[in-house]
Parts: C-alpha cells; sequence; structure tokens
C-alpha cells in the first residue's frame, strides 16, 4: 500500500495528483526547481525537495536526482505525471530496482510504444488501422500532402507539413533538429497528411495482466503548432458504431502490450470517410483526462494508485453529459503564438476555487507567481462539465470572460472566441479550425474604448503622483491648444495607438465618447449609447507603464510609447531583437553575408519551442553578437542587417 508519494514533475500536473493522494490520505512529495521553488504546488506537498539549477535537463530530467530525492523524503511510490521522465523506460527501471512503487506502465510497455515507427509495426500486426509510410526518395506527387513527425516525442515538437516535394528534404533536416533538441533522439519518419482530418482519442486502462478498458473518447482536434488547446468528451458527431469501433481497436493496442494503468491511444479520423488510423499511444496520464473523469465519474489519478497497488480494474460508468477543457498559455496568439515569460501580477479564474459546480481549473500559477523561461507555457486548464455540449461551450467561454490574468499576453481572448464561433459549436471541428478562422485573432483595436480606458486611466495616476499642484485638473491649460496625445504599444501592430484626449474642469473629453467616470482602475465610457466600464490595472516603471485592460468577453495589453527615446533603449536600424529569453540552437549567417527579406538568420529556442528570426530588410549583415549556445535575454540585439544603398 502506497503510503508517501513523489510526484516527478512540476505546476498543475503536480498539484492535480496530490489533490488525490490528499483525497485518499496518502502522503505527497514535491521536487522543484530553483526556478519553481515558490510555485503553489510546492507549498500544497506536506514535503519538498530542491532539484539544484531551471534546466530540465539539470533537474526534472534528473533519474538519479529524483531517486535521491525519494529516498531523502521517505517516498514509497513515484508518479511521472506527464513530459519530462513520464514515458522514459529506464527511469520506470530505476524506480522499481530502488525498491519503490511506479505509478506507470512496465518499462517495457513504454519502450514498445517510444518509439512512433515501431509502434507503428506492433499496432498494425495487432489488427489496428495505420498509415501509410514514406521516405524522402520514395515519396511523389501522388502522396502529397505528408506529414513529418519525431519518433520519440509528440507536442508538435519535430512535426512539419510538407506540400510541395522540393520542402521535404529542408523540412526532414528541421524536424530533426528539433527533435534531438527537445527529446534527445533526432529520429523523424514521413507519413500520409491527411487534411482536416480530426484529432480522435480513446482513454485506456490496463492491469498489466492483459485485461484492459476504454473510457469513452475525446475530441482534441483544436490545435496550434500542432499542439492541442480545446478538448472535449465525448467526441462531437461521431457516430456510435465509429465510436465503439474505435474503442475496440484502443483496448486491442493496450492489450497488445499488457498495458498498465491509465494511457491513451490517440487516433487520426477522417470524417469524409468516417475511417481512422492509429497515431500513437501515449503510456502515461494526459493534459487532458479531466474531461474524461468529468464526464465519466472516474477519478483517474485514484484508478492509476489502484492498480499500482495491484487492485483490479473498475466499472466503467456510462457517459454523462459533456465536458470541455481549454489549455491556457502565456503566449501570444497576435505573434505567432510567442510564448511569455514573466510575472503574472494578477491571475484570478472563476471556479479556481471549487466554488462554481460544474467548472474546474487545474492551475500551476497563482497571482504573483512567474513564468519562467525553462518550461512549457502552459498556465492553467479550465474545465466546465455540463449536461450538452453547447451548454458547457457558453459557459466555458463565459468562465474565461470573467478571468483576470495580467502581467503576461494570453491565449485567453482566443479561446473565448473559439468557444463562440458558430463553427465550432455545430461541432465543425478539425485540426485546421484555428487556421482556417482567422477572424479569431481580433486586436486591441477592435475595441476602440479599451485603449482611451487605458489613457484616461494613466493621466489619473499621473495626478494621484504628483508632488505640489494636486487640485489642478488633469492636463488643464489657461488656452485650449491642441489635445494631449497617449501612444501606446500593443502586441502584432506594426504602428502604436494614438488616443487624443483633454483634461479641466469639467473632467475628460474624447472624441467619439462620453467619459462618464475615471479613476486609476475604473474607467466608464458610452459610445453610440452603449456604455462599458474597463478594469484598469497599471504596472511596471513610471518611464514606460504597462496597461492591462478588462472588458466584458476581453483582455488588452498595453505599453506606453514614452515621450523621449532613452538613449539606452536606443538601437541601430535593422537590427534583430530577441523576441524573448532564450538559447540560440542555430546561426544560418556569417557576418558580411548578402540576405533577402525574411531570409532565416538564426534559430533560437525558448519554452521547448525554436523560433526562426528572420532579415527584416535587403541587406548586408553587419553585425552578428551571438553564436550557437549563446543565452540571450528579451529584447538583445542578435544581429543587424545594414541595407544595401
Amino acid at each position: 500500500m502506497i503510503t508517501r508519494l513523489l510526484v516527478a514533475n512540476r505546476a498543475e500536473i503536480a498539484s492535480r495528483v496530490f489533490r488525490t493522494c490528499r483525497a485518499l490520505g496518502i502522503e505527497t512529495v514535491a521536487v522543484h526547481s530553483d526556478a519553481d521553488a515558490d510555485l503553489p504546488y510546492v507549498a500544497e506537498a506536506d514535503a519538498a525537495v530542491r532539484l539544484p539549477g531551471n534546466a530540465p535537463g539539470e533537474t526534472y530530467l534528473r533519474a538519479d536526482l529524483v531517486l535521491e530525492a525519494a529516498r531523502a523524503a521517505g517516498a514509497d511510490a513515484i508518479h511521472p505525471g506527464y513530459g519530462f521522465l513520464s514515458e522514459n523506460a529506464d527511469f520506470a527501471r530505476a524506480v522499481e530496482a530502488a525498491g519503490l512503487t511506479w505509478v506507470g506502465p512496465a518499462a517495457a510497455s513504454i519502450e514498445q510504444m517510444g518509439s512512433k515507427i515501431e509502434s507503428k509495426k506492433l499496432m498494425e500486426a495487432a489488427g489496428v488501422p495505420v498509415l501509410t509510410d514514406h521516405t524522402v526518395e520514395t515519396a511523389t506527387e501522388a502522396d502529397l500532402p505528408l506529414i513529418v513527425k519525431a519518433s520519440a516525442g509528440g507536442g508538435g515538437r519535430g512535426m512539419r507539413i510538407v506540400r510541395t516535394l522540393a520542402d521535404l528534404p529542408g523540412e526532414v533536416a528541421a524536424a530533426q533538429a528539433e527533435a534531438a533538441s527537445a527529446f534527445g533522439d533526432g529520429t523523424v519518419f514521413v507519413e500520409t497528411y491527411v487534411e482536416r482530418g480530426r484529432h480522435v482519442e480513446v482513454q485506456v486502462l490496463g492491469d498489466g495482466r492483459g485485461g484492459a478498458v476504454a473510457v469513452g473518447e475525446r475530441d482534441c482536434s483544436l490545435q496550434r503548432r500542432h499542439q492541442k488547446v480545446v478538448e472535449e468528451s465525448p467526441a462531437p458527431g461521431l457516430r456510435p458504431e465509429v465510436a465503439a469501433a474505435m474503442h475496440e481497436a484502443a483496448v486491442a493496442a493496450a492489450t497488445a502490450i499488457d498495458y498498465r494503468g491509465a494511457g491513451t491511444v490517440e487516433f487520426l479520423y477522417d470524417p469524409a470517410t468516417e475511417r481512422f488510423f492509429f497515431l500513437e499511444m501515449n503510456t502515461r496520464l494526459q493534459v487532458e483526462h479531466p474531461v474524461t473523469e468529468l464526464v465519466h465519474g472516474l477519478d483517474l489519478v485514484e484508478q492509476q494508485l489502484a492498480v499500482a497497488e495491484g487492485h483490479g480494474l473498475p466499472e466503467v460508468p456510462p457517459a454523462r453529459g459533456h465536458a470541455i477543457e481549454v489549455r491556457l498559455y502565456a503566449e501570444d496568439p497576435a505573434a505567432d503564438y510567442q510564448p511569455q515569460s514573466g510575472p503574472l501580477t494578477r491571475f484570478e479564474i472563476p471556479g479556481a476555487d471549487g466554488e462554481e459546480p460544474g467548472v474546474r481549473v487545474d492551475a500551476g500559477f497563482a497571482s504573483g507567481s512567474v513564468v519562467s523561461t525553462h518550461y512549457d507555457a502552459m498556465l492553467a486548464k479550465v474545465v466546465v462539465h455540463a449536461p450538452t455540449r453547447e451548454a458547457a461551450a457558453r459557459r466555458l467561454a463565459g468562465v474565461l470572460s470573467r478571468a483576470r490574468i495580467h502581467g503576461l499576453v494570453t491565449n485567453r481572448d482566443l479561446l473565448v472566441a473559439a468557444l463562440r464561433e458558430p463553427d465550432f459549436v455545430a461541432g465543425r471541428v478539425s485540426t485546421g479550425f484555428l487556421a482556417e478562422h482567422p477572424d479569431l485573432f481580433a486586436g486591441a483595436d477592435d475595441d476602440p474604448g479599451a485603449p482611451v480606458a487605458a489613457a484616461l486611466a494613466l493621466a489619473e495616476r499621473t495626478r494621484a503622483e504628483r508632488t505640489v499642484q494636486h487640485g489642478a485638473p488633469v492636463a488643464w491649460r489657461n488656452v485650449v491648444s491642441a489635445p494631449q496625445r497617449t501612444e501606446l504599444e500593443v502586441s502584432g501592430a506594426d504602428e502604436p495607438l494614438v488616443v487624443e484626449w483633454r483634461g479641466g474642469r469639467d473632467g475628460y473629453t474624447v472624441e467619439g465618447f462620453r467619459v462618464v467616470s475615471v479613476s486609476a482602475t475604473a474607467v466608464s465610457l458610452e459610445r453610440d449609447g452603449v456604455r462599458t466600464t474597463y478594469d484598469v490595472a497599471v504596472s511596471g516603471s513610471t518611464h514606460r507603464p504597462v496597461v492591462d485592460v478588462d472588458s466584458p468577453g476581453r483582455h488588452v495589453r498595453l505599453a506606453r510609447v514614452p515621450r523621449f527615446t532613452d538613449p539606452a533603449d536606443a538601437v541601430a536600424s535593422g537590427s534583430l531583437l530577441a523576441p524573448m529569453p532564450g538559447s540560440v540552437v542555430k546561426v544560418l549567417v556569417a557576418q558580411g553575408d548578402e540576405v533577402a527579406a525574411g531570409d532565416p538568420v538564426l534559430v533560437l529556442e525558448a519554452m521547448k519551442m525554436q523560433h526562426t528570426v528572420s532579415a527584416p530588410t535587403d541587406g548586408v549583415v553587419a553585425t552578428l553578437d551571438v553564436r550557437p549556445g549563446s543565452q540571450v535575454a528579451a529584447g538583445e540585439v542578435l544581429a543587424v542587417v545594414e541595407e544595401k544603398q
């Protein structure tokens, strides 16, 4: 019987496992890097052990340090969570060799499913349908489009879609490099790409003795960069006969490897033909497991622990209602989903306290937490369970719209827009959904009141900070002349937003608006007879304050452009700046090389993803200040491209 469990993971999944352990009376142990020392999960555990350092390779991926932590803390079992060491067969063996209970499948099962190439062969032998494989040498025009995938991993890393044969060799090379960086294994394979396919997966539980059951299916088709962002159960529009066939295939897959514990068999489903094909089996708990738990009424972590203790499989309750989960990321959808890092000055999601029935929030962060550059950018999973799919989507959009997340740009507004999109509500989903709905990526200028609220709140903040003339109106002048101008930067926009306003004894005036009330934290505006109140939070330096503006259903993060440029902030024309802190993994040019606008100059890696930095103009590389392995800060000059004269 397990008495003290160590979770070899971090953030929300560690908190999730701890919650079940508390309910079962099992003591808990957390491990943490230096960057994670102040995250909520560390305080939730009964004991915590520091893993010195920050990078995954020196902390969470160090099996020896995790085992030492278990011994030091007196743990008798280890749960791997997902990611990191969760699908590492050597780690599973080492845990059991140390006399500890491994809450996961047998090492042999992990190895059998660890290679997508070998697992496809095994599944084909077990009668599970698979996609056709191709190579650079054998692929033809008739095989297009193709997709390149990393054999050793997932999460969209090492994955490329190829639509012309000429691009195939280069995309294979790029995928190999990203896969080697993310998983330590650069092996990739090429297979047929199904346009408008859906990602449908089946949750399985196995007893390790050849017994397995299916616990419903999930649709995880809404993805960006081949990574899931919206998941739901049951899969919409799937005929019962097709769902049953998927369940049967998933059980066959689990049985073929004597699977133990909770796992997921992923399929690519083609709605046009109702055929499905094996993608991979994840030999661990999935990020999206809460939707299955809410629909079927099973605690999957509890089932993992029960099987690890030698108990049998449960009776699977029938599906009840519908559940939808979104992954809330610190990323900027308007800037190609660029990950964000830094402090979360405010992080409040309705239902996080458990007081809203049907709402579940699995969060890894809290107000004041710092999102580091070392790990994945997911902040939380927000889940709603309701009697119908339509009701779940509507309520989840409402929960998200009432959230207050300040300090970083997130994908919150994109998620709200997606959940309210008529095609999504109708169940017309596919892996290309976001790309096919560019209108979901609305900018700040779609709400003209938000920058006005920011400008007026900044003016009120300036008035409150005065040391003299407290009674004088903001921006008051004896002779009325030109209006005040506040310039605000917004992510993804080429030019700053300009707000023109006047202040006087009678308050503020802004063309196109009636200013109802103004304070440093709230601004009410009326436009075309409709009044809207904006919550405003100002942070950062006096020289360059950042303003978070919340209105019903929207959040905008703006930065005031200083009137005068600090010489220390000036950079040469043509400078390529690091979009975020990270590490340079590849430099593609040399000083003195000629480049064209859009040519790749270098590749930067941050938060588990690689980002190509391209030339802003035709010219010559005049300065190149970095090399592979260089660590860079956000905004640091990486290179300078001088235009040809």
